[in-house]
């Protein structure tokens, strides 16, 4: 399968990064951009080709990967209407208004996560009731190489992506402020930080196995320094900082203020 990239963002070199370092991957990647020289970088880095207008990614493409601003939607829209098939990453973006934008083109919605760069993304997939299954089932399968795909009802995508799109950053800062407080206290920085990163990957496994407060007891025995941190926690409002963060997130996605 051809895949052809509408904008060479973040999130669209990460599932490029990620298909280049698989077994299982497209045929060939395109890429244009709107004039950031992005494309042509990206291409180089992962094989692709950088290609000089979206309409050619349209003719040549098997699959079409929309991943520009929410608002240049229909800025691009003409382009792809003779588009095989087109995926789309654009956020607070449902399948019916993908539609009504490509009505000669089977659409689906895919919300993944920074991790496809490494091959252990979570992506969130929804389409209209009436695609081909054929077509479903060929691009899960590409997809499946870039981690975890897990199809929703259109209605939850949002939701879902607040939690698992926003998250990566989220670890990020905290794991940012525990390495930094062990740098206060002498270790080196870099060290401090790897600590931490190796820590988080071994409690992700954890949890694959027991439950978040299974966990926390085994880590924290009564009067010992874990509760405390615990209750230093709990004292500074930690649970209620990330759900506001979640709350935030899903407003913005919905075109909310936060």
């Amino acid at each position: 399968m051809i895949v052809g990239f509408i904008g060479a963002g973040n999130m669209a070199a990460g599932m490029a990064r990620g298909w280049a370092a698989a077994e299982h991957r497209p045929q060939r990647m395109l890429f244009t951009d709107a004039g950031s020289g992005r494309a042509a970088q990206l291409a180089e880095e992962v094989g692709g080709e950088a290609v000089s207008s979206n309409s050619e990614i349209a003719e040549r493409a098997d699959l079409v990967i929309l991943a520009v601003k929410p608002k240049h939607l229909d800025d691009v829209a003409g382009d792809l209407a003779h588009s095989k098939a087109l995926l789309s990453l654009l956020g607070g973006t449902g399948v019916e208004q993908l539609a009504v934008a490509f009505p000669t083109c089977p659409v689906m919605r895919l919300m993944p996560n920074l991790g496809v760069e490494v091959n252990r993304g979570v992506m969130c997939l929804s389409y209209m009731p009436d695609i081909d299954a054929d077509l479903v089932a060929q691009v899960r399968e590409l997809l499946a190489s870039l981690g975890r795909v897990v199809e929703l009802e259109d209605g939850l995508i949002d939701p879902a992506t607040a939690v698992m799109g926003c998250t990566p950053a989220y670890l990020a800062l905290v794991g940012q402020a525990i390495a930094a407080e062990g740098a206060r206290e002498g270790l080196d920085f870099d060290l401090s930080f790897s600590l931490m990163v190796d820590t988080a990957a071994a409690t992700a496994e954890l949890l694959r196995s027991r439950t978040a407060e299974e966990l926390m007891g085994a880590v924290a025995s009564p009067g010992g320094s874990t509760e405390a941190g615990l209750q230093a926690l709990d004292r500074e409002g930690a649970r209620r900082a990330f759900e506001a963060a979640v709350q935030a997130s899903l407003a913005r996605m919905r075109g909310q203020d936060a």
